[in-house]
């Protein structure tokens, strides 16, 4: 028989079988809807994460009470460890060699109005001049409050979108008064639409000078210091040495205790977003490969049923001539049939899901060409494999013995 004969009867006994048929697609679906949804998603987040979330430059780095926290008992630890105060930002901005620009950030959060309008929850930087420059903060309109303003603490302020948009949805709010809690400031600056990085909203934010800050909120809060080092990329691990070196001794930390502070490079953010993304994937692999193989035993299993259930069928094939790697070929086209279109149907599927949660996780999910062959070739794999061994063994019956089941 030819291959055209072969994939006719192969789906004229499908069609003879659509409920059978119809379960047998069920945890091919499953397993290749699982893989291609979770695997667009988090390649639609790995580049989310390296466009938006990762605003680090290469050559800049955070000096943090935190830094990066990975367990319960890290966080613990790290709640022990003094705050990194204005002194701290004071002595590094003064003495580090290796720092082209040190910024200083302090956050709280507060409630802004303007008149009859409020927004409840806002979170308000108190940052030194060059803060927007060493994050390249985007202005839409309007400035960055200046060193002049940080010196003087001058209560002006740069204001988020969402911010202008509540607050000022009809004027331009450059030269307006806003109140931050119980201080009034004077908006001088409006930073350009950023969106939702990862469900958190960027656009909710007010920018104040840190010795205004203070004035408003005390010094309570722990400062975060942006260092961007001297000579680049190459000097950032020369500048992140001696800043270990400083803020040891000014807490005259023992020589072989762990550093009382966290320091964040991009290297660092990058690198623990690799780890957390490829343990994603590895989890989505698993759960797929469980429902593959759920599918694949289901094939087998059906199969034999189906190839049992044609066992005179075979015996009068075999009997007009029939050859045994036709009866062989057309259980494993059947089988590879229903695999591949289990695949294709998940990974519409899978395409499909991964498009609808990229609005409520506010990123875009990507649908590569990779996932897609790996989804597709993963489920035709795991059918043939599933349906060769039964139609192998039916394939071996005698002419006499197919003739002369009952079934």
């Amino acid at each position: 028989m030819d291959l055209g004969e072969l994939t006719r009867s192969a789906l004229s006994s499908l069609h003879t079988h659509k409920v059978r048929s119809l379960l047998t697609l069920l945890g091919i679906i499953i397993g290749v809807t699982t893989l291609v949804g979770v695997a667009s998603v988090i390649s639609g987040l790995n580049a989310y994460v390296a466009d938006r979330v990762i605003q680090l430059s290469p050559d800049v780095f955070v000096v943090t009470k935190f830094g990066i926290i990975r367990s319960r008992e890290e966080f613990l630890d790290a709640l022990k460890r003094p705050d990194i105060d204005y002194r701290d930002l004071d002595i590094l901005t003064k003495r580090l060699s290796t720092a082209e620009a040190v910024a200083g950030d302090v956050t709280t959060r507060a409630p802004v109005r303007n008149r009859g309008r409020r927004l409840a929850d806002v979170q308000v930087h108190g940052t030194t001049a060059n803060y927007g420059g060493i994050l390249n903060l985007d202005i839409e309109s309007g400035r960055y409050f200046s060193e002049a303003d940080a010196e003087a603490g001058r209560a002006v302020a740069v204001i988020g979108w969402d911010v202008k948009d509540e607050l000022f949805p009809t004027v331009d709010p450059i030269g307006r008064d806003l109140l931050v809690g119980d201080t009034s400031f004077r908006i001088i600056g409006l930073v350009a639409q950023q969106g939702r990085t990862l469900g958190q909203n960027q656009d909710n934010q007010v920018w104040v000078p840190m010795n205004a800050f203070r004035r408003g909120w005390g010094r309570r809060n722990s400062v975060d210091v942006l260092i961007k080092a001297r000579g680049g990329v190459a000097a950032v691990n020369h500048a992140v040495e001696e800043v270990r070196a400083m803020l040891r001794a000014l807490r005259h930390t023992p020589f072989r205790d762990p550093d009382p502070f966290g320091i964040v490079t991009a290297e660092t953010l990058q690198e623990l977003w690799r780890q957390i993304s490829t343990a994603s994937f590895m989890f989505a692999l698993l759960v797929s490969g469980v429902s593959l193989g759920v599918g694949g035993v289901v094939i087998a299993n059906i199969m034999l049923v189906s190839v049992v259930e044609r066992t005179r069928e075979i015996g009068v094939r075999l009997a007009v001539g029939a050859r045994k790697r036709d009866i062989r070929r057309q259980f494993l086209l059947e089988a590879a049939i229903l695999s591949s279109g289990g695949g294709v149907i998940g990974i519409g599927m899978g395409s499909l899901i991964a498009f609808l949660v990229q609005g409520p996780l506010g990123f875009p999910a990507r649908v590569t060409w990779q996932v897609l062959v790996i989804g597709l070739a993963l489920s035709t794999v795991v059918g043939m494999v599933a349906g060769y061994f039964p139609a192998r063994a039916e394939s071996n019956l005698t002419v006499v013995d197919a003739l002369r089941d009952e079934t």
